[in-house]
């Protein structure tokens, strides 16, 4: 991947539905040199769009490359010079032999679907996620990581106190602004902001709006154009698009006031319970020969699989 067009055709061939990794090659120098890694994340508080965790790590003894690629909070930049930095973490030889990154794009579906599952699963608690998978990433790939610095999800002392458990041999540093104290941070932190950004300019909608980037906005409720769209495209019966993290509350309100009403009635357990030894009633309508029939892309989409609580 050598320029910012290349990265959009990347984010264009992945299925917006459900979550991908994006990542460069690791630099030889990277395997045999201790390396810092720094973790964080964009998108995590708007109801429009994705959360996209990166990762940045380089040589230790390297940090002068950060400095001279001008990594700082991608919050503090303009998103021309956001874009830059990473064009030139793409292109720029210093910048490809000692610079790695990987980012984890978190679609809004699963993040809706995640938190309202009946194992629920908190915004925190799939960053956490995100964020060891990724470490966990580039040491399989065969970076030495012996530093990692990660800029806080909840209380800093807890967050790395996890993380020290599961990585006993790294030095672990957690801390709120992290991505304006250690340049890693700011390179992980530019990494998954560009990813974010370029994602939501070329997101396709598989309902058919005709709509792009500028129609919606940034994708935080107090933007007027999010704002905007939460109101005007919702289906009465499907609800929005996948764009929209349905379980956020600016997104719950308006499904409350302008959805049709549905309610669930809870399973008794004892009901759908089978003797033992009974088969299955779907047993007799499966052939053994049959052949797995492609499930509809409707709930390909959604993650929905099938339920066995009435067999």
């Amino acid at each position: 991947m050598d320029s910012l067009d290349a990265l959009q055709d990347f984010i264009k061939s992945q299925n917006n539905f459900t979550n991908y990794i994006n990542k460069s090659n690791v630099p030889d120098v990277c395997k045999s040199e201790p390396c810092m890694l720094g973790v964080d994340e964009a998108g995590r508080g708007p109801v429009l769009g994705p959360m996209v965790y990166g990762i940045a790590y380089c040589p230790i003894n390297q940090k002068k490359v950060l400095e001279s690629l001008g990594c700082a909070d991608s919050k503090a930049l303009t998103e021309e010079k956001r874009d830059d930095i990473l064009l030139k973490m793409l292109t720029e030889k210093e910048a490809v032999d000692n610079v790695g990154w990987i980012a984890e794009v978190i679609s809004p579906n699963y993040i809706s679907n995640s938190m309202y599952k009946r194992a629920k699963h908190s915004l925190n608690e799939v960053s956490m996620n995100s964020a060891i998978s990724l470490i966990k990433k580039s040491i399989e790939l065969g970076a030495n990581i012996t530093e990692v610095y990660v800029d806080t999800v909840g209380p800093p002392e807890k967050y790395q106190a996890k993380l020290k458990e599961i990585f006993p041999d790294i030095n672990i540093t957690v801390a709120k602004k992290a991505d304006s104290i250690y340049p890693i941070v700011s390179a992980a932190s530019i990494v998954a902001k560009v990813t974010r950004d370029h994602a939501l300019k070329v997101w396709e909608f598989h309902e058919g709006l005709e709509m792009n980037y500028k129609d919606f906005g940034s994708g935080y409720p107090g933007d007027p154009l999010t704002k905007k769209f939460i109101r005007e495209q919702i289906d009465r019966i499907f609800g929005y698009p996948l764009l929209v993290r349905f379980s956020w509350s600016t997104a719950e309100l308006v499904l409350l006031e302008k959805a049709a009403k549905c309610s669930f009635e809870e399973i008794d357990d004892e009901i759908t319970k089978k003797p033992k030894g009974t088969q299955a009633i779907s047993s007799f309508f499966s052939p053994k020969n049959e052949r797995k029939r492609k499930r509809h892309k409707f709930f390909e989409e959604r993650n929905l699989t099938m339920s066995n609580a009435f067999e």
